[in-house]
């Protein structure tokens, strides 16, 4: 089986992370956008480090249809699904409470702490963290989102992130691969810093100590599994997603995203992900 890894121009022998799966596959990693690359020449194309696609939604999208529902993973219906962050008011499962800001639309009230975040982004980009006295930088970031002729999503600051951090759930061909807990991203009022040049992610998500490994509470995975399950029943079994969790006051999950387009999979923490990514492309 000829297999191809997409990435991006910034990272075009891939993402280091992925480099074990590829080795084990024989897989070439092909940037997404390169005009050179005939993508029939593979049985399948395994979206990866395709870390700039928000700039270039519309085109990417048209990208992963011209590959096809026959070659690509995860599917192309999937994967216009999931790119734009609008799919929280659409999947049915308990999520982080979200006002949905289009361009256009009166200021929101904001009341409390809160998140605002653009319904296109990827890495914490234009993503910001606003106290009570700080609600105009929210404002203004809001009104950053909608001059990039993108909608904004406005949600509480979930507290309980402090001390517990997300959960990330990683399924691989529909099964739970492994867990992880990450600290908490935004930790003060205002606009995540990011890094200078290339993709400008978050700076905290470059942090060795970001993430770790865990064991998933009960809780957390009969709420992932189920999530797992509705998105599997919609648009076919998908070859990865993350499901990353918040929890409530009363300790309940909440869904804080859905990854099945592009994520990090952190398989180099944890023995025998690779392998088993491996086996799921070739058995997809």
């Amino acid at each position: 089986m000829r297999i191809a890894f997409a990435t991006c121009s910034a990272f075009p022998h891939g993402w280091v992370d992925d480099h074990e799966a590829a080795r084990l596959l024989g897989a070439q990693f092909r940037c997404w956008d390169d005009p050179a690359v005939d993508w029939e020449r593979y049985d399948r194309v395994v979206i990866r480090s395709t870390w700039d696609y928000t700039r270039r939604v519309e085109e990417f999208l048209e990208w992963a249809r011209r590959v096809g529902a026959g070659r690509l993973r995860n599917s192309p219906e999937l994967v216009a699904f999931n790119a734009d962050k609008r799919y929280l008011g659409a999947l049915g499962v308990p999520s982080v409470p979200t006002s949905f800001i289009a361009p256009g639309d009166p200021p929101p009230a904001l009341r409390g702490e809160l998140v605002v975040k653009p319904n296109l982004s990827a890495g914490a980009r234009s993503t910001g963290r606003f106290g009570p006295d700080a609600h105009s930088g929210a404002l203004a970031l809001i009104e950053q989102i909608h001059c990039s002729g993108r909608v904004a999503l406005v949600q509480p600051y979930v507290r309980s992130v402090e001390e517990r951090g997300e959960s990330a759930l990683v399924f691989l061909a529909g099964e739970l691969s492994h867990t992880l807990r990450k600290r908490a991203i935004l930790r003060s009022d205002g606009v995540a810093p990011t890094s200078e040049g290339g993709l400008g992610v978050a700076l905290a998500m470059l942090e060795p100590d970001l993430i770790a490994t865990a064991e998933p509470l009960a809780v957390e995975r009969r709420f992932a599994e189920h999530l797992i399950a509705r998105v599997s029943a919609r648009f076919g079994v998908p070859l990865y997603a993350r499901v990353d969790l918040l929890a409530d006051d009363s300790g309940e999950p909440l869904l804080l995203e859905l990854e099945a387009v592009e994520p990090n999979l952190y398989l180099g923490h944890c023995r025998g992900a690779p392998e088993r990514l491996a086996r799921a492309v070739l058995a997809s």
